[in-house]
């Protein structure tokens, strides 16, 4: 009888990073990826993106996704391309959501070749595109939808469920068991107090976790996501300007909406027009109103936030908005200024002063919306330096990411220590202040893998 190899899991990505989320399990000859994201921010973990996968795609058995954003999802089209032909399980809500941001990714990518090489900006003489949007309906015809909570199986032993982790509409932590011994993988966990999604399932006894890090070493400030945005937006429209909100359109242009319409019931704030510039954010609204059971927005508020915003759908409506004057308000993904109609807006109103950008999330290094944390003035786009004059405004109220404490919480849930836990999908500083918080207050073992490491699961170290 021929033994079985070594049960063992590959960190492909999400190390040292938050993006490029990607784990491979292999167990009693089966392999089994964990998230097929790619990578963002900093050029050369972009570079990530073009290299052959580590392992040829063909034989990988299956997918499972935590959740759609891109970090997460978004390199399926070229691992389907490449010759992967299996499954790919998530839960419902992440297959509709999967099946907006896949096709507006290949489209956005084979757009930003063409304008590349129009413009000349490019330093490839035929830029192309990562995937096209024909291969990212491929991979979408691969999702197939598993209920929460409820164990299903990957052949040779090894089953998986999916369990609820807020953050984001159909987002889930993994949990999978081989042979009796269970790897636990905690996705993007949600915040206790979202003013969306309900909060993530607690961590149930687990012999190896894998855990993200993103708010490791930070906790979010106190404040009423709606008391910080109403003292911008009453600024902002007192002087006539335009406030720009680039969001991720999945999650956070949602609970942008929320809040503004909350505002505007009240009183608070000015009637001003919202524009939605982002035809998937429009189409994810409508998912988020169509489930119900995984939020707590009412259906008389979720009605406001889908009234709230004319939808802007075609790109000659998203033009004719940049000749517009304010006061008003404009919510366009991406959410880190790394893509998409936002950065035409950007380069149109970041130069006028009266204006202003709201950041509603995290920034990762070496993105746009990073560098304008960091005080950047100008904005390298379309190749080519932008002046931004606009005020900055980072919002600190409306992350989706549990923060440090809210990870501790969550941890705690376990009934004993696993015998080892995994920090990833977290910058360095970040995962270290939580592998030193989870040494000292829990007492566990614990630390950071490295990009391509290779762990046994029988003996994790």
């Amino acid at each position: 009888m021929t033994k079985s190899p070594a049960n063992a899991l590959r960190f492909l990505g999400a190390t040292g990073t938050v993006t490029g989320s990607r784990y491979l399990l292999e167990a009693n000859g089966r392999r089994i990826l964990i998230d097929c994201g790619l990578f963002q921010g900093f050029k050369q973990l972009r570079r990530r993106n073009w290299l052959p996968f580590p392992v040829r795609p063909g034989s990988i058995d299956a997918v499972l996704l935590t959740h759609a954003h891109l970090d997460h999802s978004g390199y399926l089209p070229a691992l389907v391309r490449d010759g992967f032909e299996g499954p790919v399980y998530c839960t419902e809500s992440t297959v509709e959501l999967c099946g907006l941001l896949l096709p507006d990714s290949g489209h956005l990518q084979e757009e930003d070749a063409k304008y590349a090489k129009r413009k000349r900006y490019s330093k490839h003489a035929d830029p192309r595109p990562l995937y096209t949007l024909k291969d990212a309906e491929s991979a979408v015809d691969s999702l197939e939808a598993k209920e929460f909570d409820r164990r299903f199986d990957l052949g040779n032993g090894i089953t998986a469920e999916f369990v609820p982790a807020g953050h984001l509409l159909g987002a889930a932590q993994i949990r999978i068991e081989i042979d009796g011994r269970s790897i636990h993988f905690s996705g993007d966990l949600g915040r206790n107090s979202d003013p969306l999604m309900r909060a993530p399932r607690s961590l149930r006894e687990v012999d190896v976790l894998i855990c993200e890090s993103t708010y490791g070493n930070r906790k979010h400030a106190n404040i009423d996501p709606k008391a910080e945005l109403a003292p911008v937006i009453n600024r902002v429209c007192s002087r006539g300007g335009v406030i720009l909100i680039p969001a991720f359109a999945i999650g956070r242009a949602q609970g942008v909406m929320y809040h503004i319409a909350r505002l505007r019931k009240r009183g608070e704030i000015p009637y001003l027009p919202v524009y939605l510039n982002s035809p998937m954010a429009v189409d994810a609204t409508e998912i988020y109103h169509n489930h119900h059971e995984e939020h707590h927005v009412t259906w008389d508020d979720c009605v406001a936030m889908f009234r709230l915003a004319e939808r802007v759908r075609s790109v000659a409506e998203s033009k004719e908005l940049n000749t517009r004057r304010g006061p008003m308000i404009i919510i366009s993904a991406s959410g880190m200024l790394s893509g998409g109609r936002v950065l035409h807006h950007l380069a149109s109103f970041g130069t006028d002063p009266k204006n202003a950008i709201l950041l509603s999330g995290y920034q990762a290094g070496g993105t746009r919306g990073a560098a304008l944390v960091g005080g950047a003035r100008t904005l390298r786009m379309f190749g080519r330096e932008v002046e931004i004059n606009a005020e900055v405004v980072q919002m600190e109220s409306f992350s989706g990411h549990a923060d440090v404490d809210e990870i501790m919480t969550w941890l705690t849930g376990a009934a004993r220590p696993p015998a080892m836990t995994y920090l990833t999908h977290g910058e360095p500083d970040a995962a270290d202040a939580l592998r030193w918080r989870i040494e000292h207050e829990l007492g566990w073992h614990v630390r950071a893998p490295e990009h391509l490491e290779r762990i046994s699961l029988d003996h994790p170290k």
